[in-house]
């Protein structure tokens, strides 16, 4: 069996609807909680995919935060050995600052369900799957392009919402594996960050319901082609 380790900075911010997909694919899927569990356990020989999730801190915050030192060193290691690994949001950041790019506040949050803008190259990329569908951004920091990296779409607030590596390492700044019918968890576990940034609860949980389903069936769709490249 195939094994792919998540790294999971908060609960409610795991792999949602890719993981009944990656089950469904042969894979066991494996859940290691930053800051929790020792990062030194973690055998990247025996990791078919690692993925790096999302969370309400930033790739910078490294006094504030020490175990994204060992994090990103870890990234840095299976960068390095060319082998599948997906970064989600704040994983895309961790990946992006391994790779020796910058990642700092936007100054303003970009939160809510808004489609991507994709670059000639993202267009014949995995990405493609979500072109025109609506997915959730919901992020306050931004991400320079890493050298070597591929960028593949970008919004009007942020320039960088996805790149790749090579084959094999996919980075996205959007949450194309969110499930809208677990809203309510993000709505309590980012509430200060909400009401700090005049975002409407209600606005979300209505927008969520509309566009949660097409997002499900375009996310499926992006995991499946990127996993099939990277394999290749």
């Amino acid at each position: 069996m195939k094994i792919v380790v998540a790294l999971r900075h908060v609960p409610f911010e795991d792999l949602g609807t890719f993981e009944p997909l990656l089950r469904q694919r042969g894979y066991d899927v494996r859940y290691h909680d930053v800051g929790v569990d020792n990062m030194s356990t973690i055998d990247l020989q025996h990791v078919d995919l690692l993925a790096v999730l999302g969370g309400p801190i930033g790739a910078e915050q490294l006094r504030e935060y020490p175990f994204l030192r060992d994090e990103i060193e870890l990234i840095r290691a299976r960068l390095a050995s060319r082998q599948p690994m997906l970064g989600i949001c704040l994983g895309a950041q961790l990946i992006a600052s391994a790779l020796g790019a910058s990642v700092r506040p936007m100054g303003h949050k970009e939160i809510g369900f808004a489609p991507l803008t994709l670059t000639t190259p993202g267009q014949l990329s995995p990405i493609r799957a979500l072109d025109g569908v609506d997915v959730l951004h919901w992020h306050g920091d931004r991400l320079d392009l890493p050298a070597g990296a591929t960028l593949l779409a970008y919004t009007a607030q942020c320039d960088t919402q996805a790149f790749m590596v090579g084959p094999t390492t996919l980075a996205l700044q959007f949450h194309p594996e969110f499930d809208h019918r677990r809203m309510e968890q993000w709505l309590i576990g980012h509430a200060l960050e909400l009401q700090a940034a005049g975002v409407s609860t209600a606005s979300l949980r209505t927008t969520a319901i509309v566009r949660g389903g097409p997002l499900k069936v375009a996310g499926a769709r992006l995991l499946d082609q990127w996993l099939r490249g990277a394999a290749e």
